[in-house]
């Protein structure tokens, strides 16, 4: 089914943190290697991508978590699958390989999961594009405003194989999400359109961004509305707010979102701020009700969690909106 006919009928959950997952194996550096890497002449450990590849089964199982647990969109774990994030490593000639083994682990997760649950809801393969570790509108160098540790055309030919791998490997949508810096993700929206191009073929755009303060705005200074602005033209069919933030400090911002997008809504928050060891304590009943509230207001489509959630986070939160009523888009008009 299309998902845009799904999202018609009822508010979609899309799954949780990924790293939280991982963390709970406590895998070693000898793990993160597996027998093709054990040789590999930096350490890997902490490349949680690097795991579609040297640890599939875990990914797998991680993915068929969320969906038992009531996903309809499960993210491939992709999202430092860059040349430029994978340089941390070594690794930039993995990039395209990286993409497809993960897309892979996901859609082999959802035809097991279907097959298990026949007459099952439709669950979707959203190819996760992260935010990369350099960013265009942001100088690195205190001394040289100026200055930029990439370009645009570094930036878009990054994620053009990015996509390429996440397609060829299977996915039904691509996700772009956690934006922080608006031309970064102008050009993983400029890589999509080129390859759609390129390769005649054309898949939905989900764009998810990330306020990273109580002012409301994105890390490289743009309000909500100025940055849901320098994106609706990738024509995306969400638009939402994930991570940096609890559902408790999120609310404001989705609720304004909700009022100005022309497509649908997403939002998909930490489980509360980190404590003062960088974890994350809120429960999964407390970030479900904050959730079920903005469902019932009417503000969202698409709920899920990020950074600290958990399967059982994803239960509680697909449990308190499976009988709610999903956002309406709004008509708006377009005047100035």
């Amino acid at each position: 089914m299309d998902i845009r006919k799904a999202l018609e009928k009822r508010i979609l959950v899309i799954d949780g943190a990924m790293g939280t997952m991982v963390q709970r194996h406590k895998l070693t550096e000898a793990d993160y290697r597996g027998e093709r890497f054990k040789d590999w002449h930096t350490d890997v450990k902490g490349n949680n991508d690097l795991l579609c590849i040297s640890q599939p089964d875990i990914i797998k199982g991680i993915h068929r978590q969320y969906l038992d647990a009531g996903a309809d969109i499960i993210e491939t774990n992709t999202f430092s699958s860059t040349v430029i994030a994978m340089a941390d490593y070594d690794m930039q000639s993995l990039a395209y390989e990286l993409n497809v083994a993960a897309a892979r682990c996901a859609r082999q997760a959802v035809n097991e999961y279907l097959a298990d649950n026949p007459g099952a809801t439709p669950k979707y393969v959203a190819g996760a594009i992260g935010p990369l570790n350099k960013t265009l509108s942001l100088s690195p160098d205190v001394n040289n405003p100026g200055y930029r540790a990439v370009t645009f055309r570094e930036v878009v030919d990054a994620y053009y194989e990015q996509i390429k791998g996440l397609v060829d490997g299977g996915v039904d949508i691509l996700l772009i999400e956690t934006i922080f810096d608006t031309l970064n993700a102008k050009g993983a929206i400029f890589a999509a359109k080129q390859y759609f191009r390129d390769h005649n073929t054309e898949l939905p755009i989900m764009i998810s961004g990330t306020i990273t303060d109580a002012s409301g705005r994105t890390l490289s200074g743009q309000t909500l509305e100025a940055f849901y602005t320098s994106v609706m033209h990738a024509n995306p069919v969400s638009v939402g707010l994930n991570c940096a933030l609890g559902a408790a400090e999120m609310r404001a911002h989705i609720e304004e979102l909700s009022q100005i997008a022309a497509c649908y809504t997403s939002a998909y928050p930490n489980a509360g701020l980190p404590n003062a060891m960088g974890e994350y304590d809120e429960a999964p009943h407390e970030t479900a009700h904050f959730i079920e509230d903005w469902a019932e207001q009417g503000f969202v489509n698409i709920v899920g969690g990020c950074c600290g959630t958990t399967p059982d986070h994803i239960k509680h939160i697909a449990e308190s909106v499976k009988n709610l009523t999903p956002r309406a888009l709004p008509v708006l008009e377009e005047t100035l």
